[in-house]
């Protein structure tokens, strides 16, 4: 197989694996930030048992968050040197600012985060469980800076010529607010609370179709509920803009997005369907006009198509694109349709006796996973054949000694070890769950977790 393709396919798979665990580390530190302040302004040990209970399982997506994420850096050495040496000045300062405003506010606070308890103040803790959770925003923040030049560039210049050429920043600010990444960071901090709630609401749903942690899991729920309704509306809205944004920046991906292929005409807005690259036509339901509208709110707006592009310009596997996109939308419909059907049932608690209703959140936990992974192939295959929109092309980033055999071989090894990784999780995950936020046979149980978090932390559970 072609070493660029066994390099995309490696970094797709790196980079998908590890974005199973930051948007699930964002999200629980909110709801953990909720439960503790809930604790300290009501008094009711029930706040401070969910805030125990899921600092612990926070502790352990962190963990494999870390770990997972580093291989990344590597490859941009190994595979991708060209790529490296000519993003290497815009991505040292935002990776830079990441260390400064995210990584040190994090590890400054973490270790209070999981090993104050009955240690410091509840005010003191509650501080560092804000901490750490600014920090995770804070690195979601110069991670999407960095991507979002990559879609966007802006605030540089462009030094040397040919292989040597390379991009540096002429205005740090111009980088930081690029023209996609404000819309890009508020699309994946919404997903990232999603993750959490979702995971929330799946947990203490299984725990009352077991008759478990009643009470507990029904706060629990209540707070994971009201938090998933707000920002899966939000995550309407940022959606939306977010495609504003494309249709101006990135034409070719818009339409790629879409199966939009005809020069300049109004846009089908395809609820599902398929894409023949071939016949560079789409088979399936669509509202006609409706991306025209969507866009200017008129139907008959004429919309950039595929056609309009240089068949070299065009995004490469454009039903991959097509079809990534709408299960995104399709998931993001489903999470909104899912909390307003939650919040409507909460009245008079008949949610907690609709077993078929729990098992669906018990499930639902999958779905802002698979729509967080969607959306990052739609936004990265729709770059192509870009790996810096409109400067670099993805061919010409790879690095001149790798071999394909030597790129295969760590893609295996790669996926062993993630695998192994991901089959920790699981079990980890499992084992939390199933003990529970205390033990049962004594609902007053307040003893320091401090062991049990420091055994995750080292597998040694």
């Amino acid at each position: 197989m072609d070493v660029e393709i066994l390099a995309r396919i490696q970094f797709a798979f790196t980079v998908a694996f590890h974005y199973i665990y930051p948007p699930l580390s964002i999200g629980l530190g909110l709801l953990m930030v909720i439960f503790e302040a809930s604790y300290i302004r009501t008094k009711d040990d029930t706040y401070h048992k969910l805030a125990k209970f899921w600092t612990k399982i926070f502790a352990l997506t962190f963990g494999i968050g870390v770990v997972t994420g580093i291989v990344m850096e590597f490859e941009f050495g190994t595979n991708w040197a060209t790529y490296s040496r000519y993003v290497g000045d815009v991505f040292g300062s935002a990776l830079a600012a990441e260390g400064i405003f995210a990584f040190a506010l994090e590890s400054g606070f973490l270790g209070v985060l999981l090993f104050g308890w009955n240690r410091v103040k509840p005010w003191v803790h509650l501080v560092a469980t804000i901490g750490v959770f600014l920090g995770s925003m804070f690195s979601a923040v110069w991670i999407v800076v960095a991507n979002s030049w990559q879609q966007t560039p802006a605030g540089y210049h462009i030094v040397g010529e040919g292989m040597e050429a390379r991009a540096e920043i002429t205005d740090f600010w111009a980088m930081v607010f690029n023209p996609s990444s404000v819309d890009r960071l508020t699309h994946v901090w919404l997903g990232a609370f999603l993750s959490g709630a979702f995971l929330v609401l799946s947990v203490h749903a299984y725990y009352l179709l077991r008759n478990r942690y009643v009470e507990l899991s029904k706060t629990a729920f209540r707070i994971a509920l009201i938090v998933a309704l707000v920002f899966s509306l939000g995550q309407l809205l940022t959606g939306h803009h977010s495609a504003d944004g494309v249709s101006v920046n990135q034409p070719a991906k818009l339409a790629a997005m879409e199966g939009h292929y005809e020069n300049e005409s109004p846009a089908d807005l395809y609820l599902f369907g398929w894409v023949d690259q071939g016949e560079e036509t789409v088979h399936g339901l669509g509202i006609p006009g409706g991306l025209s509208f969507l866009l200017a709110q008129d139907f008959d707006h004429p919309v950039k198509g595929l056609r309009d592009f240089a068949k070299e310009d065009r995004p490469t596997q454009v039903n991959a694109i097509f079809q990534f996109y709408h299960i995104m939308v399709f998931i993001g419909t489903l999470l909104i349709l899912l909390s307003v059907v939650g919040i409507f049932m909460l009245k008079k608690e008949r949610i907690f006796k609709m077993r078929w209703l729990l098992w669906i959140f018990v499930f639902a936990a999958i779905l802002p996973q698979i729509a967080n992974q969607a959306g990052w192939f739609t936004a990265e295959m729709g770059r192509q054949p870009w790996v810096v929109y409109g400067l670099l092309r993805t061919s010409d980033a790879l690095s001149v000694a790798v071999s394909a055999n030597q790129v295969l071989f760590s893609l295996i090894m790669f996926f062993l070890i993630y695998l192994l990784l991901f089959l920790l999780f699981v079990y980890l995950l499992n084992k939390k769950i199933k003990n529970g936020p205390y033990s049962e046979d004594d609902s007053d149980d307040d003893r320091p977790h401090t062991r049990e978090i420091t055994e995750v932390l080292t597998g040694k559970y």
